[in-house]
Formats: structure tokens, sequence, C-alpha cells
């Protein structure tokens, strides 16, 4: 296995409406990211680190969203968790 892959932190959500503000909340707040639609799904990585920014989302949106949302479209998901109340974020090291 390559550096990169062993480096790469990734996301993988549903293809739904409620996932649809987090998909474009990742690509503002990772412009690096490589994002993948496939049926059914969404494949979201970036090699390092990804995070989903609570105010990005709420931008988005227009109301309030708490990040344990993110739990209710999420399939997949590779790095090192931290979780707290203003983002979700994946990485290695």
């Amino acid at each position: 296995m390559t550096d990169k892959k062993k480096n790469t932190a990734f996301l993988i959500v549903q293809d739904n409406e409620d996932a649809r503000p987090i998909i474009e909340a990742v690509e503002q707040d990772n412009p690096e990211a490589s994002i993948q639609y496939e049926p059914g799904m969404v494949r979201m990585e970036c090699e390092g680190s990804l995070i989903v920014k609570q105010e990005t989302v709420e931008a988005l949106i227009g109301r309030d969203w708490d990040v344990q949302e993110l739990h209710l479209v999420l399939i997949s998901l590779a790095g090192n968790v931290d979780e707290d109340d203003e983002k979700f974020e994946l990485s290695w090291g």
C-alpha cells in the first residue's frame, strides 16, 4: 500500500437530501478533497485530514445543526475521529 493511501482520510455518506449540505460543506472546507458520486453514496477523501464544520453546514441549511446528525447519513469512514460540538474531523497522525 502506498503512503498516500495510508494517510488518506475518507468519509462515505448516503446520497440523499439530508447529506447534500454535508457534502457541500466538505467541498467548501476541504478544497483539496476528492468527491466521488456513486449510486446511493458519496465518498469524500483527502490526504491527511478531512473536516466537517458545524458553522458551514448551518450556513448552507439555514438552521442549527448538531454535528451528531452526520451519523444519520454515515456509511463508512477512515481516520482517527475528533468530534465535538463544532466539528467532525478525520485525520491520521
